[in-house]
């Protein structure tokens, strides 16, 4: 009698064994919109590797971040797809490697229409299988707000901005280096922060899983946020580490990537102290309303049901290799903060990092993979469960970042490596030389790494998607060809056609 009763507790207990480790689209089909996520997805705008637990500049305040990192999993390698907003967002949201897509350089905002056509977006993906999907700020670059993707989408208030008297300064309205004296709630990113915020808040059990989009746009120019922030740093800035001689081993394609007339007007106006303080007061101040994010999502009724991913598009420079902005394929332009916190382990431990390299493309495949959820065939990239799982856990390919077709870098846990279109090459060991500054490519004795290193390169290259080019962003292969070719009207031209159409 005892063995019948044990064979059939056995029996029971392996049945719930079974069911237990379906995934939950086939083990309750009934509440699988109940089981699957939400997600808080913190994207931000130009954000470097400025950020404290990053170790990117000594004098930065991100303790909300910080905090961020320490709970959940934080990829301490990270990269961005491009160094550029436009392809880089293309690249993360529609889940197509450039090298794939074509969507090398930046677009202006009419080729969403035919993307939509081709792709299918990562809030689409997610509102086609149940979710309601909520975006506030920056998340495409440029305004998607329509019903294919978004079941609402926050229309923020635009207020003029007012400054603080004698602090920094400023050569135009984009190119401003100034702290503002505008009440928090008349800022841009405090609406981005707040309408998320009510999203999170009001959620109610039963309700539809939420996807919550919240593009924070600083630290992107202009340099402007609250003095308060501002004040809070040292009048004297740590500039980052520099030297003479750091691009006599750069070819010519590397070096004209490189926004270089920035860098020597800064430096004999002797302005770089203000724009590095104003850079980072605007990283604290999109620290901040990080904090609320966080708060608001440990304070809701579903916390516990909730996964957190911060990211920045791409890195930035701010004096190395004598360079401003983006657009190079170094470290500075491409390392980025890069968070996921699955708040539905309960006893994780904290401190969890990742220091193999990884890029943003892995995002689409990684979130669906969180959620249950099967993916286009078309997606680039793997999920990243394994490593969330496992920190050590070996990825399944290095990051590649682009600028141009055929530009690549090629980042591993140690090394960088670059080849332009032009075959020029560079490699860095970050082991020894996290600057950059010394390009072992042409040496003998590390023929053999470069051999290595350059089997990542892509295989094959998909040519130029070359509608609604910006033409002062092509770089690499085509570059030379396209900026000679009319690609259709920009933004600007429209608008004063349009002008010109009205004051007829």
């Amino acid at each position: 009698m005892n063995k019948i009763i044990n064979k059939s507790a056995y029996m029971l207990m392996a049945l719930l064994a079974f069911f237990g480790s379906l995934t939950p689209a086939l083990a309750a089909e009934n509440t699988a919109e109940i089981e699957k996520p939400n997600i808080v997805f913190i994207a931000i705008d130009d954000m470097n590797d400025w950020v404290g637990y990053m170790g990117g500049h000594p004098q930065t305040s991100t303790p909300n971040m910080d905090n961020l990192a320490n709970q959940g999993v934080a990829f301490m390698n990270a990269h961005s797809v491009s160094p550029g907003c436009s392809p880089s967002r293309n690249a993360l949201l529609y889940g197509v490697e450039p090298y794939n897509s074509g969507l090398y350089p930046f677009y202006e905002h009419d080729i969403h229409k035919q993307l939509h056509q081709k792709y299918t977006s990562l809030p689409r993906f997610l509102k086609d299988n149940g979710y309601n999907t909520y975006g506030s700020g920056k998340i495409h670059h440029g305004p998607q707000y329509g019903e294919l993707e978004w079941t609402d989408y926050l229309d923020a208030d635009r207020f003029p901005r007012k400054f603080a008297e004698g602090k920094g300064f400023h050569t135009n309205k984009k190119n401003s280096f100034r702290p503002t004296v505008n009440p928090y709630e008349e800022m841009f990113d405090h609406q981005v922060a707040s309408f998320g915020i009510d999203v999170i808040k009001n959620h109610k059990n039963g309700d539809k899983p939420y996807f919550a989009a919240i593009g924070l746009v600083k630290p992107h120019l202009p340099f402007d946020c609250p003095v308060d922030f501002y004040d809070a740093l040292p009048e004297k800035i740590t500039p980052p580490a520099t030297v003479g001689n750091d691009l006599n081993d750069i070819g010519k394609e590397g070096n004209s990537m490189r926004r270089a007339g920035d860098d020597k007007k800064f430096t004999s106006k002797k302005q770089w102290g203000d724009v590095r303080k104003a850079y980072l007061a605007c990283i604290s101040w999109v620290d901040y309303n990080v904090g609320r994010i966080l708060n608001a999502v440990e304070q809701s009724a579903q916390a516990d049901n909730t996964i957190v991913i911060l990211w920045s598009d791409h890195g930035y420079h701010l004096g190395e290799k004598k360079s401003f902005k983006k657009f190079t394929l170094w470290e500075e332009a491409n390392r980025v903060p890069f968070i996921i916190l699955d708040k539905r382990e309960i006893t994780a431990a904290q401190g969890r990092k990742v220091t193999q390299a990884v890029t943003l493309i892995n995002v689409y495949r990684t979130l669906a993979d969180m959620a249950g959820l099967n993916v286009p065939d078309y997606v680039d990239g793997h999920s990243l469960v394994p490593q969330l799982k496992d920190q050590s856990a070996a990825v399944a390919a290095p990051a590649i970042s682009s600028w141009g077709r055929g530009n690549y870098a090629i980042r591993t846990e140690n090394w960088r490596f670059i080849q332009y279109f032009d075959g020029k090459q560079e490699l860095y060991n970050h082991q020894k030389d996290q600057n950059e500054w010394h390009n072992l490519a042409t040496l003998p004795e590390y023929k053999e790494k470069v051999k290595e290193m350059a089997a990542f390169l892509p295989k094959n290259e998909a040519p130029t998607i070359e509608q609604y080019i910006s033409n002062w962003s092509l770089f690499g292969a085509d570059a030379k060809r396209l900026k000679k070719v009319e690609t259709g009207p920009s933004q600007k031209q429209k608008k004063k056609a349009k002008k010109k159409k009205n004051a007829e």
